[in-house]
């Protein structure tokens, strides 16, 4: 994402944006058929033993909180921390009822301020496209991971599709900045969020970033439905021996 790009936010403002956004989120995911099951999804590709009794998973970037269920559901067992930059976003996630194994924390992936590793496993969902050094904070979530610990990165990616960028750009226009207009009276997250996603890595270079930041055995799949191409969970390793 271009700093000052049409339709788009400076990175920096993206917190901000959700912030203002936040009393509407759940309605406008929830109308997106699969949102919830691709989270889910993505959660289970972690491969986490069952149940994940004794388990530690950070959910990086939580929002309302959708992620951090899809990690729930994967792992009920486990010791979860899911974090978010943005306050209200957060408050939204906390006021929700979880089990006392779920902790929230206020903190940017670029500061994790509270939250200490080791990690068995991370979901990062909808979260590096609005970051401003990928690569690096790739590398920072990588060293809260134990060794053969393992990343889920649940990300829009459609630069390497023509379908995938089509149909994205029709969805968005049609349905997805008409109905965040209607619902919030402001478009500005939406459009952000259309130009972001068509600025991105496509899939292959999303995949480089994870090797470049250190990961191992690092795989892709995408998801059913309309999303098919277009969201994608990209799997890495933290591996056995450090460099």
């Amino acid at each position: 994402m271009s700093q000052l790009a049409k339709d788009g936010l400076p990175r920096g403002a993206v917190p901000s944006a959700f912030d203002t956004e936040a009393k509407w989120y759940d309605r406008l995911v929830g109308a997106n058929p699969g949102y919830h099951d691709h989270l889910r999804l993505s959660a289970r590709r972690l491969a986490l033993p069952p149940g994940g009794t004794g388990l530690r998973l950070l959910d990086a970037g939580c929002g309302t909180g959708a992620s951090t269920a899809a990690l729930l559901s994967a792992a009920p067992g486990a010791e979860i921390t899911a974090f978010d930059a943005s306050g209200e976003m957060l408050a939204r996630a906390r006021a929700k009822d979880w089990p006392g194994n779920v902790t929230f924390v206020h903190t940017p992936v670029e500061d994790l301020a509270g939250i200490s590793g080791p990690f068995d496993g991370i979901l990062a969902a909808y979260l590096l496209r609005n970051l401003g050094d990928p690569t690096a904070q790739l590398r920072r979530l990588r060293g809260m991971l134990r060794p053969g610990g393992r990343i889920a990165i649940h990300e829009y990616s459609v630069r390497d599709s023509r379908r995938a960028r089509g149909v994205w750009n029709a969805v968005c226009a049609g349905v997805i900045i008409p109905l965040g207009k209607v619902t919030t009276g402001d478009a500005t997250l939406y459009r952000h969020l259309r130009r972001s996603v068509l600025e991105f890595d496509g899939i292959a270079a999303l995949a480089g970033r994870l090797a470049d930041a250190g990961f191992t055995d690092v795989r892709t799949g995408t998801v059913p439905g309309w999303q098919r191409g277009i969201v994608h969970t990209v799997l890495g390793t933290n591996p056995q021996e450090q460099p």
